[in-house]
């Protein structure tokens, strides 16, 4: 059985509660005394801290400072915001189908300026073939158990990703050198979307770095994920994608990024990785 959207939401707000309990605790200040230094009644203070009441970003920020933990108030304030949309099923987003959910995903796309993409299990999403999109969505759409719309979702996918060639968007991109060899189709579908990798990594605006086999690793293979400029990171489970908006784990993620681009090749030598995979296909 899924989870409902209200529950995750809640969820969220109570570990976000149970956290701001915590730094009134090491502040050593009772409810009463953190509601005096907030202007609050001590009721108010007591709702907010057992989730009764959902904090406002106002609210949580004078709980930080009267705790004196004003350098938690962002990170806080972000998970408050993403309360609702934190953690996202992927049988709920997919449960009419997959095409809706590339749909949705357009402004994000849109207003993005700069992507930074790892993936160590398929082809990033922006960079896949119209073949290599259906045939991955037929596949998720069968072990979920959801509608199979694949081939308006993938149609759907190819046009979300026009901003690879439209626009200023700058894309830097990772993926293990297994991407590469897993069959995801038939060999021409693989030889189509290898292809496809060959001619986009010459774009200007994309770098495409491939890691190695032989790669000593700085970092261990992670699960995929997508980070849209400094605002949000996208994290791909087998059941849920987690979006992620706290600045203090946006910056994990950017660390793990940067440490990774230092293990990748580029230019001449993914291009012989990609030609080498495509070889293998025969």
């Amino acid at each position: 059985m899924s989870v409902s959207p209200s529950s995750n939401a809640q969820a969220a707000r109570e570990v976000l509660a149970a956290r701001l309990g915590e730094l009134r605790r090491d502040a050593e200040l009772t409810g009463h005394e953190l509601a005096v230094r907030c202007g609050w009644s001590p009721a108010k203070s007591s709702r907010v801290e057992r989730a009764k009441t959902p904090a406002s970003d106002a609210d949580i920020r004078a709980w930080c400072k009267a705790c004196g933990a004003e350098d938690q108030a962002a990170d806080l304030v972000a998970a408050n915001r993403q309360a609702d949309q934190m953690y996202a099923h992927w049988k709920k987003l997919h449960r009419h189908g997959m095409r809706r959910s590339q749909e949705e995903m357009v402004p994000l796309y849109e207003r993005t300026r700069h992507f930074r993409v790892y993936c160590s299990n398929v082809i990033p999403g922006m960079l896949q073939t119209e073949a290599y999109a259906a045939t991955l969505l037929a596949t998720i759409a069968a072990f979920q158990g959801t509608p199979d719309d694949s081939a308006s979702a993938a149609a759907s996918r190819v046009e979300r990703s026009r901003v690879v060639h439209e626009g200023d968007h700058r894309f830097a991109l990772l993926m293990e050198e297994t991407v590469l060899r897993y069959r995801i189709g038939d060999e021409e579908t693989m030889a189509g979307q290898l292809g496809y990798l060959l001619a986009v990594m010459a774009l200007p605006n994309v770098s495409l770095g491939v890691i190695p086999f032989t790669a000593r690793r700085r970092v261990w293979p992670l699960e995929a994920f997508y980070l849209f400029d400094n605002r949000r990171a996208s994290v791909e489970l087998l059941t849920a994608a987690v979006n992620v908006s706290a600045p203090s784990e946006i910056a994990v993620y950017s660390k793990a990024f940067s440490e990774l681009t230092k293990i990748a090749v580029y230019g001449a030598d993914a291009r012989a990785l990609i030609t080498e995979a495509i070889s293998s296909l025969r």
